[in-house]
């Protein structure tokens, strides 16, 4: 494979080859994978024509046919939604192709009150789209089990402290931090007193799961670990630039992962020598900005990050289209390097603990080791 160029396009798609081919260049592709996204399309182009379509009928459904028929034919590469979305996503641009439909509401009453419960969650408490998405999760069954007795309403007025609490025995019986979550997000069903949908809050009701507080804490990093995983980056390359950037940052600053994939190119004030992170419930601190976290950014800026990024999120992901890494693209970062530095598997939450260590070893008292670890949020 040589490139776009050297893939010819007919049929429906050919017209819109070339401005295919300079997108991709554009949001910074490789020639190769360009030239897999090219072929791509050529085989799109060749399906619609077998089955009498034109490009405007590459609707989502049609998308998921030719993925079907592409996969039953034996193709190993861009088999799924993901593999396509380039195509799609620059044929909707044009008006080539309808925009995708908008995802259907749910029919049901409890799934109708837990998208409610979403928007609460999200505009009241301020909680992060995640942490959203666990609470939605965990109250599920429940409401689920309200309907099914209600014969297919919630029938909340008639529900009960006891009915809460039997549920939570039920649902509950071993996995502590499922168990947690779950009394937890239950008992931000205070949402449905508040919607005045229950006539008093059952938040009492709902019991406590059992905790042993500080016997799961990972255990901090030597000097001597911290080093070997921070050597381990090719500062060379921009991969390498940006890994270490990374890895600078949860060290130094005990950031969550979450809160590392956040930082946009605004939130470093360098003229004050500042670091803006946005936390839990949304609240915005500014940290001091050591040196050496500053230097490696500086580096990874000059040398890693790319041309070609879509917004103007901090670090980025290193294959094209480049977005913002997520908080799972942070933590493989971290997994990846303690590999490569032969530590074994370590978290990015890891990080977090090994930075309020060395600042109590420092001399930090600990409630200002705390708070300095981004007011006490570990």
């Amino acid at each position: 494979m040589r490139g776009p160029a050297s893939v010819q396009v007919s049929g429906a798609l050919a017209p819109f080859a070339v401005g295919f081919a300079a997108e991709l260049g554009r949001v910074g592709y490789t020639p190769v994978a360009a030239g897999f996204q090219l072929q791509l399309m050529a085989h799109v182009s060749r399906w619609l024509g077998a089955n009498g379509l034109d490009a405007g009928d590459l609707s989502t459904d049609a998308a998921e046919e030719f993925l079907a028929a592409r996969r039953k034919a034996g193709y190993t590469m861009l088999l799924t939604g993901r593999g396509i979305a380039p195509l799609l996503g620059y044929l909707r641009g044009l008006g080539v192709v309808a925009a995708a439909p908008p995802p259907k509401r749910p029919g049901s009453s409890a799934e109708l009150l837990l998208e409610r419960f979403a928007g609460y969650l999200t505009l009241e408490r301020g909680l992060a789209a995640g942490t959203v998405w666990d609470y939605v999760h965990a109250v599920r069954p429940f409401l689920v089990e309200v309907e099914v007795e209600g014969g297919g309403g919630l029938g909340l007025e008639g529900l009960t402290a006891a009915r809460v609490t039997e549920f939570v025995v039920a649902c509950c019986p071993g996995a502590r931090g499922m168990a947690k979550m779950t009394v937890t997000a239950l008992r931000s069903l205070r949402f449905l007193h508040v919607e005045g949908l229950i006539s008093r809050s059952l938040v009492e009701a709902v019991p406590s799961a059992a905790s042993w507080r500080l016997t799961g804490l990972p255990k901090a990093l030597e000097g001597d670990q911290a080093r070997a995983l921070l050597a381990c980056c090719d500062r060379g390359t921009g991969k390498g630039s940006r890994d270490f950037a990374v890895l600078t940052i949860l060290i130094r600053l005990g950031l969550r992962a979450g809160e590392v994939a956040s930082l946009g190119l605004d939130d470093v004030d360098w003229r004050a020598g500042e670091l803006i992170v946005v936390g839990k419930g949304r609240r915005a601190e500014r940290l001091p900005l050591p040196v050496d976290v500053g230097e490696a950014i500086t580096a990874y800026l000059q040398l890693g990050r790319p041309d070609s990024a879509q917004d103007r999120a901090l670090f980025q992901r290193v294959k094209a289209p480049h977005h913002a890494l997520t908080t799972g693209g942070i933590t493989q970062i971290v997994a990846s390097a303690s590999k490569r530095a032969g530590l074994g598997q370590i978290h990015a939450h890891r990080l977090r603990h090994t930075a309020a260590t060395e600042m109590l070893r420092a001399g930090v008292p600990l409630g200002m080791s705390v708070r300095c670890c981004v007011t006490a949020r570990c």
